[in-house]
């Protein structure tokens, strides 16, 4: 599986961006795909998940705290994240990830360990 993300950019705080991933290769079975970030200094952390097994659209989402009610994770053709009311802290480089066709059990979907597979990073950049 190889994955190809796009859609970051610079932004004011306060602002939008939405971030796609579009998967190649075998995705049946039961997947999660979702996204992880690191700022300069920092870990690498958790944004959003979301898992689903079969259907065009859709799946259990999974969010960070950090980001709850400010991004969507969605999907159909690609994954998506929809990043709204930006803040200077949500500034890093954006990895897509994705993990299956068996996917990580609940309580490890937001270690980054359980992501076999990841994008190139996309830099989000929020201004001030």
């Amino acid at each position: 599986v190889q994955l190809q993300a796009c859609g970051g950019g610079l932004v004011q705080a306060g602002g939008s961006l939405r971030l796609s991933c579009a998967a190649s290769g075998r995705t049946s079975g039961t997947w999660t795909m979702g996204w992880f970030r690191q700022a300069p200094g920092k870990e690498r952390e958790f944004v959003a998940a979301i898992r689903w097994s079969g259907g065009r659209s859709g799946g259990q989402t999974y969010y960070a705290d950090s980001v709850k009610g400010r991004f969507t994770i969605s999907r159909d053709n690609a994954v998506y994240l929809q990043m709204n009311s930006l803040k200077p802290e949500d500034m890093a480089v954006y990895y897509c990830v994705a993990a299956g066709p068996v996917s990580p059990i609940l309580s490890t979907i937001r270690l980054s360990s359980s992501y076999p597979y990841w994008g190139q990073g996309t830099h989000v950049t929020v201004s001030s």
